[in-house]
């Protein structure tokens, strides 16, 4: 088991790239493929429990992923005190960040029982599909605790250099879940009846529970954080301001990303079940293209993070530049996949023609959008690296609430009442992100590293 912590403002950085990227991609892959195992097994059962999960997803990830905000707080603020040499700082943060994480994610189960309803009313009618997704819900929210404890101790993995104690617990979480989806909902012949929908919610929350206990098994015995007394746990309020200002914006802006699906949602009532499940489908298998080019952009962090604080200013540049010019030749690879296989991929989770036919047109819009997500990204993280995370929020409330409402309601109204409007309102919204993202990059850099370009 891996204690030390790999200094990244020394060695090659290509060589920190593909030790830390190759494992965080093999495991966020694995993750998304857990979650395309679920849409898989909803749709075993119909049309209905495949629309539930893809309205009651937004919901949780909306509250759950607000935890990549603790994530990139720690990475950063923890990379940086390791990068100038201060480890005493270091490890009082990371044991803050733990107990953040914990009040956290309590908090974020009380927003989650008192939110949900009001937004599966908003995109539902009465009927099966509110049913299923209310009951969905209310065992999924359960599981918020352990991804925001998990993203919380990762996050010391990954500011220490090391991606791979993650990447198992993924690995493992895939493999728990393949195995209790189809067993919780279907239930075993002669021993026990199946519990339904429901199953694919309890199998999240036992899998997850078990891999957040791994990660933070290792970081609590990792150099960073070993023999560190209980009192350093204790909730510290400069500590706690620290995080918050780092976290708070990213936490804000990635609810924002996932609050943009749920406007895009709202758009899709319009049209039908059939749209909204096309929809959550084809943007899953785009977060499984994007996750190669994603792994890059969080590597990408953990090194500028190291670097910032040592001052190895063209270390931090020359690590943007090898992941731009990665992550674009990644995602042109998967832009191909989306244009060349995408309806076949659509007919691998439902057997619904008018599903496959609304998705697989989504899923050309998103093949020329893919370079620019993981831009977006990139630069993001990048922003969050320097300690700008305050940014990062005003490119996502751009680019994913402004944009998405705006685009999608100008193309609507001006142009045809078609799912084809609303595909390149997303397009639109999402070109002018990056070109916000960009502009911002160039203004902090300039302020924070002498700019872009090597001196």
């Amino acid at each position: 088991m891996l204690h030390a912590k790999t200094d990244l403002t020394v060695g090659s950085i290509s060589d920190h790239f593909r030790r830390m990227a190759i494992p965080s991609a093999i495991g966020m892959v694995l993750t998304n493929l857990y979650g395309l195992a679920d849409t898989f097994f909803a749709g075993l059962l119909s049309t209905a429990a495949l629309a539930a999960l893809t309205i009651s997803l937004p919901v949780f990830y909306l509250l759950s992923w607000t935890g990549l905000g603790v994530n990139s707080a720690l990475v950063a603020l923890v990379g940086n005190a390791l990068g100038s040499n201060n480890p005493e700082r270091a490890k009082r943060l990371a044991c803050q960040g733990l107990s953040y994480a914990v009040l956290f994610s309590v908090f974020l189960v009380l927003v989650g029982f008192a939110l949900a309803p009001l937004m599966i009313h908003a995109v539902t009618e009465p009927g099966t599909v509110r049913m299923l997704a209310r009951a969905y819900l209310n065992v999924l929210l359960f599981s918020i605790p352990a991804f925001i404890v998990f993203f919380a101790a990762s996050a010391l993995e990954a500011a220490q250099g090391s991606a791979v104690i993650t990447m198992r617990s993924q690995v493992a979480a895939f493999l728990a879940n393949i195995v209790l989806s189809p067993l919780l909902m279907f239930g075993l012949p002669g021993w026990f009846a199946g519990i339904g929908f429901n199953g694919i919610a309890v199998s999240t929350l036992v899998s997850q529970t078990g891999s957040m206990a791994y990660v933070l098994r290792w970081a609590l015995r990792s150099e960073l954080m070993k023999s560190g007394p209980p009192s350093t746990y204790r909730p510290v309020l400069p500590d706690f301001r620290a995080i918050t200002g780092q976290s708070l914006p990213t936490s804000v802006g990635t609810a924002l990303v996932v609050f943009s699906s749920f406007i895009v949602q709202v758009y899709l009532k319009a049209f039908g079940p059939e749209a909204i499940a096309a929809y959550g489908v084809a943007l899953r298998l785009q977060h499984i293209l994007l996750l190669p080019g994603a792994a890059l952009a969080f590597t990408l962090r953990a090194i500028v993070a190291q670097n910032y604080g040592a001052v190895n200013y063209d270390r931090v540049r020359g690590a943007l530049v090898f992941c731009c010019k990665s992550g674009v030749a990644l995602m042109l690879g998967g832009s191909f996949l989306l244009w060349v296989g995408g309806r076949w991929a659509m007919s691998l989770f439902t057997t619904d023609p008018e599903v496959v036919r609304i998705g697989g047109e989504f899923m050309i819009v998103l093949g020329v959008l893919l370079p620019f997500f993981l831009l977006i990204l990139v630069l993001s993280n990048f922003l969050q690296a320097l300690q700008h995370s305050s940014w990062v929020f005003w490119i996502n409330f751009y680019e994913r609430f402004l944009a998405v409402l705006f685009f999608i309601g100008v193309f609507l109204f001006a142009w045809e009442r078609s799912t084809t409007s609303v595909w390149f309102g997303i397009a639109t919204s999402t070109l002018t992100g990056f070109l916000l993202a960009l502009f911002i990059t160039v203004i902090i850099a300039r302020k924070e590293i002498g700019g872009l370009h090597r001196h």
